[in-house]
């Protein structure tokens, strides 16, 4: 099955409807942060206090997220979407609120928290849907399931590509407040429609029959998928502070968003392609593979001395990064119990987010001691330790055929 034939079944299986709606849902987190980083900044003049909101929702996130999926998985996506979302939003609201009344930086960062704690991971959770979407598909489910991780792989990138666009556009436009306001709407609007959409019940129910197969999911396998989301999360703050560096030397601070962004788009358009992969060719293989396109492609960042120089490097080093993540998502998809994928799938959300925190705390450091470069080598020494981590899964890992390879899959769900 070719890959648009493939995205073509999906979607007359779930329905464009679903599909735009689970796409919208997830908009909101990456619209939060940023937007209570412009928030908070220009209310109280300094960027280190919306940089603390901002770092506190994305830390909250990263803790809630994997305890709501937990719940989820024993009651079902939708009581729990539902509560978060509107509990997400009316926290965003609240944290405008609080801003507009010139409430004490501990307030607001508290606010966020509560906000970050609460909002949904739409997309981690969307991927669990995709198996009890399409299984009644027969000895098409494996390939279908393949071309569904891609597609979100490439929609969440999409996602935190045009959320920062959107926050932008709505703070020249209306101001902070109306931006925050607008992500709080979409929240509350879509979000409450993806957890009330009818594949939320279906999912519980096929989750359920299968709980009796197992719940522990905690193992050295899933750990080292943990940790191999971790340091793309690494990747990312690195990176972004390298370009914020650069920028910022240039006396351009406001081109690092749109730079950085750049590395979504060419991550976008590899997602989409990956779902071309041929079925033998294993996701820890895959992982590897995509690893070392991480360490060849971000080694240029050593050598950019201009944002013109670094724009064609930040695009190309997109296309590692969305196919490294839908292989990491796909192989916990195969590892842990059915009846724990959306844990699963949240807890390597979460730990993107605590990477995205580390890498940027570590690389921002090196920043002030010595500019960009020392920032990007933090880039590339996380791709360096993601290869080291690959080798070690390859090789500890049972051999072709296992839960990590499509077919090795097809053979088991069959079994």
């Amino acid at each position: 099955m070719s890959p648009l034939a493939s995205y073509r079944r999906l979607l007359s299986l779930a329905g464009i409807g679903y599909v735009v709606v689970a796409f919208l849902g997830r908009l909101p987190l990456a619209m939060s942060q940023m937007g209570t980083l412009l928030l908070v900044s220009d209310a109280t003049g300094r960027y280190a206090a919306g940089g603390l909101a901002a770092g506190a929702l994305a830390v909250a996130n990263a803790v809630g997220a994997p305890l709501a999926g937990g719940i989820a998985d024993r009651v079902g996506q939708r009581p729990v979407v539902l509560a978060q979302s509107l509990t997400a939003g009316v926290a965003l609201a609240a944290l405008v609120a609080a801003v507009q009344s010139d409430a004490s930086i501990p307030v607001l960062v508290g606010a966020a928290a509560v906000a970050g704690f609460t909002m949904p991971q739409v997309g981690p959770l969307a991927r669990v849907r995709w198996r009890p979407i399409t299984h009644r598909t027969g000895a098409a489910q494996p390939r279908l399931v393949d071309a569904a991780f891609s597609y979100e792989g490439a929609a969440d990138e999409a996602s935190f590509v045009l959320g920062p666009a959107l926050v932008g556009l709505g703070a020249v436009a209306l101001s902070p407040s109306g931006a925050l306001l607008a992500a709080a709407g979409l929240l509350v609007v879509f979000g409450s429609w993806f957890a009330l959409h009818s594949t939320a019940r279906l999912t519980h129910a096929l989750r359920a029959s299968a709980a009796a197969h197992g719940t522990a999911f905690v193992t050295v396998a899933f750990l080292t998928l943990c940790l191999a989301q971790l340091l793309i999360g690494v990747i990312f703050g690195a990176t972004q502070t390298g370009t914020t560096a650069l920028a910022t030397a240039a006396g351009t601070p406001g081109m690092a968003g749109l730079v950085h962004s750049l590395l979504g788009v060419g991550s976008v358009l590899a997602g989409l392609a990956t779902a071309a992969l041929p079925a033998r060719f294993g996701y820890d293989k895959r992982i590897l593979v995509f690893a070392t396109g991480l360490v060849v492609l971000s080694a240029p960042l050593l050598l950019a001395g201009s944002l013109a120089a670094l724009v064609p490097v930040v695009l190309v080093l997109g296309l590692a990064v969305a196919p490294y993540m839908i292989s990491v998502f796909a192989a916990a998809e195969r590892t842990v119990p059915a009846a724990r994928v959306g844990a699963a799938m949240t807890l390597l959300a979460g730990a993107t987010g605590i990477g995205y925190a580390v890498g940027s705390g570590i690389a921002g450091r090196l920043a002030d001691l010595g500019g960009h470069r020392p920032a990007f080598a933090v880039t590339v020494t996380a791709a360096a330790l993601a290869v080291l981590l690959a080798v070690v899964r390859l090789r500890t890992q049972r051999p072709a055929g296992d839960v990590t390879t499509p077919d090795g899959l097809a053979a088991a769900s069959q079994g």
